[in-house]
């Protein structure tokens, strides 16, 4: 009851839903939008903003991404990792010493002492931290309601869990809507509903560059998705079909025509739109090529920096395109890591780093790194303890915001203390659910929420886009977390 909203599951909701499948351009069918396309937004935006949501597959190691550092709790840290002897590597822990290069200097101190450092691979991500371009959200994961460990204990329906806890599939998809998998719109969806009209171009209001996603679904805004490459056209109104420029043009005169026939008609008008909007992309890009200067800090052969790097040249390209408000989605996997955690992490870390930071760089060169939010979110985080070569599925997991509107240079939320909880008498454990799973003591409504301000949502319109947010309005457990300036 604590995810479903009547009101969305209705039949007229059910059949303007079915009508909502993406705008990919690459076949006919997949073009098909039976939905109205624009119904009042809620705000009447003036400038730009755009939010990027990095998504990490497969739940990231959050203990070997922002790492303890501190020698009280960097030696807990280890010690339950397996490190070895004089702080140096050992199991799946990192060397204390490898971790000075990378660590992070906050404006102001955490509470006893605490430090943290990045991966010894995120060099670029640590410095954006400590020049005051990036934050750290500590323990952030999907909450109905506030939860104690013993409230999680005792199975009291008065405390709902999120749904099929450490489930893939199911936290990707209440990360991204509040709902376990089979969910069929997405909070970054619900905001693009509320910022369709202050586009003149309103199909790109939400775009992926990774493929489908729940994520960017609204009720009226569409997943618009474009490749590395750019748009994706429909081929048989683009080349010759069997060769023949007669046939490929028929089929355009087909595809096109105006329809008696209701439906038929209908089908027609949206292949347009996927023409058009294939059309306007293709052309504004041409002003802003890959080789532009204000894109040269991308790496090559990193498909992460290849997807923001698209994200970029659209966001260049937003006056060409009439865009004011965008939500888009990238995307990386690879972070199931059961084993082989220090080698694979440290080959993801240096990409996810590298791919931040030009991204950061290019926001910069273009002026508008005040205009771009960019932050990360993974299924879960995963067990502080070993499993041998790597950890298993969790819960709540740090975080990271980039941007110019972010006030940067700081952590935000509860720093955790370094345990397996697996004690029912030390209190230190209330924020472990046994082997260092972290129980969040942030939700992700207030992750969101934070975010969903800045970009303009006021109010009321925040229920629509996050449902369990009216739960979190307590100093402990705030609306608003206070990292967006």
């Amino acid at each position: 009851m604590h995810f479903l909203q009547p009101d969305k599951h209705t039949r007229r909701a059910f059949l303007r839903r079915a009508g909502q499948l993406a705008f990919t351009g690459a076949a006919l069918p997949t073009a098909l939008n039976l939905a109205a396309m624009g119904e009042a937004a809620a705000f009447n935006a003036t400038d730009y903003k755009a939010l990027v949501c990095v998504f990490l597959n497969g739940g990231n190691d959050y203990a070997n991404t922002v790492i303890n550092y501190d020698n009280a709790s960097y030696d807990q840290y280890s010690a339950i990792r397996g490190g070895g002897a004089g702080r140096t590597a050992g199991g799946i822990a990192l060397a204390q010493a490898a971790l000075t290069p990378t660590r992070l200097v906050p404006t102001v101190a955490l509470p006893n002492g605490r430090e943290y450092a990045l991966h010894p691979s995120m060099t670029g991500l640590a410095n954006l931290f400590n020049s005051g371009q990036a934050a750290v959200q500590l323990n952030v994961g999907p909450l109905v309601v506030p939860l104690t460990r013993q409230q999680y204990n005792s199975n009291n329906a008065a405390y709902p869990k999120p749904p099929k806890l450490f489930s893939h599939n199911d936290q990707q998809s209440v990360w991204q809507s509040s709902q376990p998998e089979g969910a069929t719109t997405g909070w970054g969806g619900h905001i693009g509903d509320l910022a369709l009209s202050s586009n003149t171009n309103r199909v790109l209001t939400c775009v992926s560059v990774t493929g489908n996603t729940v994520f960017l679904s609204g009720d009226q805004a569409l997943s618009y998705q474009v490749s590395t490459g750019g748009a994706v056209k429909i081929n048989a109104l683009n080349n010759n079909v069997y060769n023949s420029a007669s046939v490929r043009a028929a089929i355009t005169q087909l595809a096109l025509q105006t329809r008696t026939h209701v439906l038929e008609n209908e089908y027609n008008l949206v292949t347009a739109r996927a023409v058009g909007a294939e059309s306007a992309i293709t052309s504004a890009l041409t002003t802003w090529p890959a080789t532009h200067a204000a894109f040269s800090s991308f790496p090559t052969g990193n498909n992460l920096a290849d997807q923001l790097k698209m994200v970029a040249r659209l966001i260049a390209a937003r006056d060409d395109l009439g865009n004011r408000r965008q939500v888009f989605f990238v995307s990386m996997g690879g972070f199931d890591l059961h084993d082989n955690l220090i080698n694979g992490q440290a080959t993801l870390m240096t990409r996810l780093s590298t791919a931040l930071t030009a991204f950061y760089e290019a926001t910069a060169a273009l002026g508008i790194a005040d205009k771009v939010t960019t932050f990360t979110a993974s299924d879960f985080g995963r067990t502080l303890t070993s499993n041998g070569d790597g950890s298993d599925h969790g819960w709540g997991s740090h975080h990271f915001m980039v941007g110019g509107a972010v006030q940067g240079k700081a952590f935000y939320g509860k720093a955790p203390p370094v345990s397996v909880g697996n004690s029912t008498t030390d209190a230190n454990d209330q924020w472990h659910v046994g082997q260092g799973r972290l129980l969040p003591s942030t939700s992700v409504d207030q992750y969101a929420g934070t975010m969903a301000t800045w970009f303009g949502v006021q109010g009321a319109e925040m229920n629509g886009i996050l449902p369990n947010l009216v739960n979190f309005n307590s100093a402990d457990y705030p609306t608003n977390l206070g990292f967006m300036a």
